[in-house]
């Protein structure tokens, strides 16, 4: 355990499921027979070590069993079975604001949430003016958390759990908290821990991040630990498990885009929709079908930076329509329309198209974005009599995730080819 700061060997966790209350009573008084609760398996057999001054990245889908190892390694769960060792002092951000009291003022709160740490007044004394300082909340310190609001409280018990020295990190989606300013140096004392050599555990929906930060990344899938390696590979192949696209994902067994129900399965089964989607036009035409193909051919909602990837929207055609214009528009979460295009722009004309046939337009190019999370838009228009006419809209249909270790400012990488070299006057 010289070298390492974390242990986790063969760990399991299950659940009991009840389906009435009384049989968890039952169960409970030792009474529980055959057949009044199932088993769920939250961690299957997990077994991993993280070294010391190491970042490593823990990613899965939702219910894959990420936040219930990391409870496990800060004692916050104990294992069904298995052994975790912890060598160093631990911080986690987890559960923002767990254990604090709503009827305390700030203040009050940052020496209690300091004790149940381990440390003492004196210490939580000399950490003060710095939690304070992280947290910026002015005086509202001095107020009942009650009356915080939800920035307020989360900056707060931010700055408590990350300003206690730890010698190992862990952070669960915890960095994503408060105003775009308040991320920002979220990330930069992130960084800061990172140069100084202390061992982080990161959990983050955010791929990007995690691509950028982490030297190792875990991938776990329902409460099974399927490989860990580096970044790239690790995340390539949580992209296929985002689109169920692995048969045997372990020994490397991809399905095809093959046939489901003795019929031929849609491009846009392979993709979580957006519930809210805004939907119109005309009815003149529908879009059908729609795809996002990276440059393996594989359908994917994450593409990493830097690579060729292909949108493609099929349309049938109910009505005769001349001139019949394709389009996509990438936007931010926030609603910015950042980049897109159509088939005007690119001079691509279609001529006429007769009711009943189906055209599938393709736009493929390289992805420049920066890393983060977009939305897709699509869209077939047209011009009658010189008129705009919209046929079928889907805004922000679905979203993409793109990867990347290396961003620029804005938007858009310029892809500079970049040097600096001494020279003498």
């Amino acid at each position: 355990m010289d070298e390492l700061a974390i242990r986790v060997e063969d760990v399991s966790k299950v659940y009991r499921l009840y389906n009435r209350p009384s049989e968890r009573l039952f169960d409970a008084l030792g009474l529980a027979g055959k057949g009044r609760f199932k088993e769920h398996r939250a961690l299957d057999h997990v077994t991993f070590d993280v070294k010391k001054g190491e970042t490593v990245g823990i990613i899965g889908t939702n219910g894959s069993g990420k936040s219930t190892i990391l409870k496990i390694i800060t004692g916050v769960l104990s294992p069904t079975s298995g052994e975790v060792e912890i060598d160093g002092r631990i911080s986690a951000l987890l559960e923002l604001g767990a254990g604090f009291n709503m009827e305390y003022t700030g203040i009050e709160n940052v020496y209690l949430n300091g004790m149940m740490l381990g440390f003492s007044r004196e210490e939580m004394d000399a950490r003060l003016d710095d939690i304070l300082k992280f947290a910026d909340i002015g005086e509202f310190v001095n107020q009942p958390c009650k009356t915080y609001s939800s920035g307020m409280f989360v900056r707060l018990a931010f700055a408590v759990a990350i300003n206690i020295d730890p010698e190992i990190l862990i952070v669960d989606e915890a960095l994503s908290v408060g105003d775009v300013f308040f991320q920002a140096k979220c990330y930069k004392k992130f960084e800061d821990f990172k140069a100084e050599g202390k061992t982080i555990i990161f959990v983050s929906h955010d791929i990007s991040s995690v691509a950028k930060y982490c030297d190792r990344v875990i991938l776990l899938n329902k409460g099974v630990k399927l490989s860990e390696g580096n970044p790239k590979d690790t995340i390539n192949l949580y992209k296929k498990v985002l689109l169920n696209q692995s048969q045997n994902i372990a020994s490397g067994q991809v399905l095809a885009d093959a046939k489901e129900n003795g019929t031929k399965k849609l491009w846009k089964s392979n993709y979580e929709l957006n519930p809210q989607v805004n939907e119109y036009g005309t009815g003149e035409a529908e879009i059908i079908d729609f795809a996002v193909i990276d440059e393996y051919g594989s359908y994917t909602s994450c593409i990493q930076k830097g690579t060729s990837f292909t949108i493609r929207s099929k349309v049938q055609f109910h009505t005769d329509i001349q001139d019949p214009i394709f389009t996509y528009t990438f936007k931010t979460v926030q609603g910015t329309a950042v980049t897109g295009t159509n088939t005007m722009y690119e001079k691509v004309g279609v001529g006429l198209a007769r009711a009943g046939e189906i055209y599938v337009a393709s736009f493929k190019q390289n992805m420049d974005l920066q890393g983060g999370e977009y939305l897709l838009s699509i869209s077939c228009t047209g011009y009658v009599g010189g008129e705009f006419r919209a046929y079928h809209r889907l805004y922000d249909v679905v979203g993409v995730t793109v990867i990347s270790d290396k961003n620029t400012v804005g938007f858009y990488d310029m892809n500079s080819e970049t040097t600096v070299e001494r020279v003498e006057e």
